[in-house]
């Protein structure tokens, strides 16, 4: 072989590496634009479920505040900001009467510990975005499909109401012993 055909191989050799390199980069930028839109896509997908769940539970829990707790304003998705920060709420049940109480409702389609810390955290936060409320006692609600034993053991310990799915309705699923807290 001769020194010419030998650097000719090499420089040959290099422009098929080289190309490959950009075929891999390529590629990888392609993947990744792929993942994005997965994930967005998925997500959406998340949303819409919650969504779902939101207005699957909405009926039942609107009966359950007006004849259970005697409430006189029911609203599902109930936002309120405060400067750069905000708060949602699946469910605002409130009432001015004799009760004068305010219930906050969180649906889940699937209750995890995580789940719970975000009830308490609305419930801590409520009074602050909501202050015409200062006045009322707050319970919370949690409104699950699914909720492990452990988590639902958990819910009612830190007395906040769980209300499951029977028979396509959304009930209250508390112990005669169960001792709602005020927050």
């Amino acid at each position: 072989m001769t020194t010419e055909s030998l650097q000719q191989l090499i420089a040959d050799l290099a422009e098929v590496q080289k190309r490959n390199e950009e075929e891999r980069r390529q590629q990888s930028a392609e993947t990744g634009q792929f993942l994005r839109e997965l994930g967005r896509q998925l997500g959406g997908l998340g949303d819409k479920f919650g969504s779902f769940t939101e207005a699957m539970a909405f009926p039942s829990m609107r009966k359950l505040l007006e004849e259970r707790f005697h409430m006189d304003f029911i609203a599902p998705r109930v936002r309120a900001r405060k400067g750069d920060r905000s708060l949602e709420l699946d469910v605002l049940a409130y009432s001015n009467s004799q009760t004068n109480e305010a219930y906050i409702v969180e649906v889940k389609s699937h209750l995890r510990d995580d789940g719970l810390e975000q009830m308490k955290k609305i419930l801590r936060e409520f009074r602050e975005f909501f202050p015409e409320h200062q006045d009322k006692k707050v319970y919370g609600i949690l409104a699950a499909v699914d909720a492990p034993d452990d988590v639902r053991d958990k819910v009612l310990r830190e007395g906040i109401y769980l209300a499951r799915i029977h028979d396509e309705e959304f009930e209250l699923e508390v112990p005669q012993s169960f001792k709602p807290r005020a927050f």
